[in-house]
């Protein structure tokens, strides 16, 4: 098996393009990997940790493009072809335009343009915010490993002049019906949404989508807003842009538990916009359920977009109840022996942060990387014996590697790795649709669970999936599409993330 780097010098890409980049490539045959990448000191050390120790490794800066291969019975040349075919051509199919390389030069060639995504290494994206911000734009930072420090001072500038600074780690917005990131296509409306989550955006805005609601605003916000050290500065400008806007009838504010200072600030405001509003903290059951004023406290990511569209004058059909076939609990726990543990493979960390959220209220204990610390947490990417959820798209599972929503192989072989476990027999999967996601996941996965259900059988005993959605019909990959892919592979398909776990639940109490 052959190692060979190639280094473009000064040929910047953006993270996410490069991440798709190296997926495509890794598909052509006789290549066993790849990573293209820009030459960051963090990526050139991932490199030489994978044990790529080419000299041109010496001579890489941070605006040079690296592309690392591990392939058999391929030459160079091939490789850089191919390369070429893929940056000439963009994920639409559409040929790109003179690329600008600095935001100066974007702003000469559109003008008109007045919002700047940033998707450069960490350590490089605090400086373009700046350059943007200073330039009247608006700004999405995609970039994670941006300071807490920068990430205040950059929040401060952009309310000082009224600018919007989404992020940094800000994977998904919706701003005029322009989809940005990772976001899906949903039909425009009068909903507009807050979220410090982003594949909870994802599945809100996917949920109030298949109701028959629509959105007007999607605002990301990055994980860090609802902190005591940002102190919700973005959350409350989104809010205060909702209640404004004419086109918004009902805000929904989406988060993971926020600091409790900063949520008693974002409520308070939320009662004076005069609007419905629905508040959702993913794993925080004190409020949940909960009515003050015009704020309705909900349970789940699904339920809030229930709520939101009831406020919208839509008509929710009366079948949705949290409640489940008594007789698919009996039939699918049947199938499975005493002592089966959960094995929950997730792309989203909200998705995964709400089903492990669910499991803990129902009393099992459930250990994931999720968990920053604490004896539940797991570090590192170790195989664990006992229940588990698992964030693939974390950075342990990432490093040098495309995310999981760009490439599904990652949870496939994860997968394969677990099944090496005789109690793992009770999965659990959420599968994310929409721009930026890979083409055809439904059929990976289906794969992958196939050869999960091999293996369980040379053991004489048999698995249990059960998944999710996060997608709508006019997707591209096309939600009805994908949900057929994933039933004919005997998978269940659930509603939505919350009940696909309160069903995965239901069948644990009966197997422990």
């Amino acid at each position: 098996m052959n190692k060979f780097i190639i280094v473009r010098k000064d040929s910047y890409h953006d993270s996410v393009l490069l991440m798709r980049i190296s997926r495509e490539i890794k598909d052509v045959p006789g290549v066993e990997d790849a990573v293209i990448a820009m030459g960051t000191p963090q990526n050139i050390s991932l490199l030489r940790n994978a044990g790529y120790s080419d000299s041109l490794l010496d001579t890489v800066g941070p605006n040079d493009l690296v592309i690392a291969i591990q392939a058999e019975h391929i030459q160079q040349a091939q490789i850089e072809k191919i390369l070429d075919d893929l940056l000439e051509v963009r994920g639409s199919g559409e040929e790109i335009r003179h690329r600008p390389t600095t935001i100066s030069a974007a702003i000469r060639e559109v003008p008109e343009a007045n919002l700047v995504l940033i998707s450069v290494p960490g350590e490089y994206a605090t400086r373009e915010a700046r350059i943007a911000l200073s330039k009247g734009l608006h700004v999405m930072i995609f970039s994670d490993n941006v300071s807490l420090e920068d990430e205040l001072s950059l929040k401060k500038t952009a309310v000082r002049k009224g600018l919007l600074c989404m992020g940094p780690d800000c994977g998904t917005a919706i701003i005029n019906g322009k989809p940005l990131a990772f976001a899906n296509v949903v039909r425009p409306g009068s909903i507009g949404i807050v979220g410090a989550s982003g594949t909870g955006i994802q599945e809100v805005t996917c949920c109030i989508h298949r109701l028959g609601g629509g959105i007007t605003q999607a605002i990301g916000t990055g994980g860090r807003d609802l902190s005591d050290e940002i102190g919700g500065m973005m959350t409350i400008m989104g809010i205060r842009a909702l209640a404004e806007d004419p086109e918004t009838e009902v805000i929904v504010v989406i988060s993971k538990p926020p600091s409790r200072r900063v949520a008693d600030t974002v409520t308070r405001i939320l009662k004076t916009t005069g609007k419905k509003c629905v508040v959702h903290f993913v794993g925080e059951p004190l409020r949940n359920e909960m009515i003050e004023d015009n704020l309705t406290f909900t349970s789940s990511l699904a339920v809030a977009a229930e709520e939101a569209c009831r406020f919208a004058g839509i008509a929710i059909p009366t079948n949705l109840g949290l409640e489940h076939d008594v007789s698919l609990v009996e039939e699918l726990s049947e199938l499975l022996s005493a002592g089966t543990k959960v094995l929950g493979l997730f792309c989203g960390g909200t998705t995964g942060y709400e089903a492990l959220s669910l499991l803990t209220r129902h009393g099992f204990e459930v250990m994931s990387n999720l968990y920053k610390n604490g004896p539940l947490g797991i570090q590192g990417t170790q195989h664990e014996s006992g229940h588990s959820i698992l964030d693939l798209g974390s950075d342990e599972f990432t490093a040098g590697r495309p995310h999981p929503m760009i490439d599904p192989v990652l949870r496939n072989e994860r997968l394969e790795l677990e099944m090496h476990d005789s109690r793992a027999g009770l999965l659990l999967f959420d599968l994310i649709l929409g721009y930026g996601s890979h083409d055809d996941p439904a059929s990976i996965l289906a794969e992958g669970v196939q050869r999960a259900r091999e293996s369980a059988s040379m053991k004489d005993r048999k698995i249990v999936a059960v998944a999710s959605i996060t997608g709508t019909p006019i997707d591209p990959q096309g939600y009805d599409r994908q949900r057929r892919y994933l039933e004919d592979a005997g998978i269940v398909v659930m509603p939505d993330n919350f009940r696909a776990a309160s069903l995965i639940a239901a069948i644990l109490r009966r197997v422990i």
